[in-house]
């Protein structure tokens, strides 16, 4: 099969991860590492043999005939400037900001939705770590409240991160309606200052219609999910079992990165890059068939 073309727009940590994952996979290949200043990350690309250039997005167009897929690793204001370019010219774009410009995806809920789009939003990594557990609570009953608290190591979260937290808490809420099936919502984003820092950790907060929800069916359709994520993020774990308390369920989900890149307590960028990159493969199968 033909490899995807792909280019990555931001040469940050985000972006420099996502290089090695994308150089893991058998369905993609990174033909340029797009940034606008002579950064560490444009070095990096270019000491592995990829090309660069510092004229942002519009370098990108410039090879717009040598690429198939962009992945916007930059910033939600960015993103509004970046993707209707792309979308112009006609090149596919996974957005990794919290701009939320196209559809949510989250692969393993919803992702036979890549046909037709030009441009899908991953949404948050405090989504993509949480949305399918309320998603799969959704499975057992009607959700009338759900909230997660996404608590991250604070030496993770670069600029980028800081300057999108109120994009984070909007596009994250929004998405555990849309793509988790909950009635109402609310997310939450802790920076734990912990050192040695720790890893990525997420509560989930359910609340049913019904009131008599089997703890047990809960528990089944979340380890279901738990298996079909961890076919992607390896370190995605079900830290604490769903239980019940009063009239709410809670659950906690914790995330250890691999690696490639970031150290592994960066759970938080390893899931959102790995779902993109799950993502990008499923794409490549389906333009391939």
């Amino acid at each position: 099969m033909k490899k995807l073309r792909c280019a990555i727009l931001g040469p940050g940590n985000i972006g420099s991860d996502l290089m090695y994952k994308i150089d893991r996979s058998d369905y993609l290949e990174l033909v340029l590492m797009a940034g606008i200043v002579e950064s560490e990350g444009i070095k990096r690309a270019r000491d592995k043999g990829i090309a660069t250039t510092i004229e942002g997005v519009d370098g990108i167009i410039k090879e717009k005939d040598h690429i198939d897929v962009v992945f916007d690793a930059t910033s939600a204001a960015a993103h509004l400037v970046s993707g209707p370019k792309l979308n112009e010219v006609g090149i596919f774009c996974f957005d990794l900001t919290p701009a939320a410009l196209g559809p949510y995806m989250v692969p393993s809920v919803n992702l036979d939705d890549l046909k037709n789009e030009l441009d899908v939003n991953l949404v948050t990594c405090g989504g993509q770590a949480t949305i399918p557990i309320v998603y799969a609570c959704s499975l057992v009953g009607s959700i009338k409240y759900a909230e997660i608290i996404a608590s991250i190591s604070s030496k993770s979260a670069g600029p980028g991160t800081r300057a999108n937290i109120d994009e984070f808490t909007q596009t994250t809420a929004n998405a555990l309606k849309v793509v988790g099936q909950a009635k109402t919502s609310r997310a939450i984003i802790i920076l734990n200052p912990a050192d040695p820092p720790v890893l990525m950790a997420n509560t989930i907060h359910i609340i049913y219609d019904d009131e008599n929800i089997k703890t047990e069916d809960v528990l089944n359709s979340v380890e279901k999910m738990v298996k079909k994520i961890q076919h992607y993020v390896p370190g995605y774990t079900l830290k604490v079992p769903p239980f019940k308390n009063k009239d709410h369920y809670t659950m906690i989900i914790e995330v250890k990165g691999r690696g490639d890149f970031l150290p592994v307590y960066s759970g938080n960028l390893d899931i959102i890059n790995s779902a993109a990159v799950e993502a990008a493969e499923k794409l490549a199968v389906m333009r391939g068939e």
